[in-house]
C-alpha cells in the first residue's frame, strides 16, 4: 500500500468512528446478537406470515397441494414465530 491509500483508509476509519461509534465499538458478539435479533424478531415471522398468505392464495385459486401448502406454512409460522424460544432454549442447554 502507498501512503495514498494508508490516509485514505485512515479517514475512512475515522469517519466511520466519528459518525458510526456503535459500529466502530462493535465487537463479534455484540454484532451477531444484533443480527439473531434481526432475525428472530423480525424476518423469520415476516416470511411465516407471507408463506400464510400464499398458501392461502393457493387455498383460494383451488390448487390441488392447497392443503399441503397449509401445512407446510403452520409449520413454518410455528418455527418462525417460536425462534426466539428455541435459540434461547438451545443457548441455554450448551451452557
Amino acid at each position: 500500500m502507498n501512503k495514498k491509500q494508508i490516509a485514505l483508509t485512515v479517514a475512512i476509519v475515522a469517519t466511520v468512528g466519528l459518525l458510526m461509534p456503535d459500529l466502530a465499538h462493535a465487537g463479534l458478539e455484540t454484532s451477531l446478537m444484533g443480527i439473531k435479533s434481526k432475525l428472530t424478531g423480525v424476518i423469520l415471522p415476516l416470511l411465516s406470515v407471507i408463506g400464510i398468505a400464499i398458501a392461502g392464495i393457493s387455498f383460494f385459486t383451488g390448487n390441488p397441494n392447497a392443503k399441503q401448502h397449509i401445512a407446510y406454512a403452520i409449520i413454518g409460522c410455528m418455527i418462525g414465530f417460536g425462534a426466539q424460544g428455541i435459540v434461547d432454549f438451545i443457548a441455554q442447554t450448551v451452557r
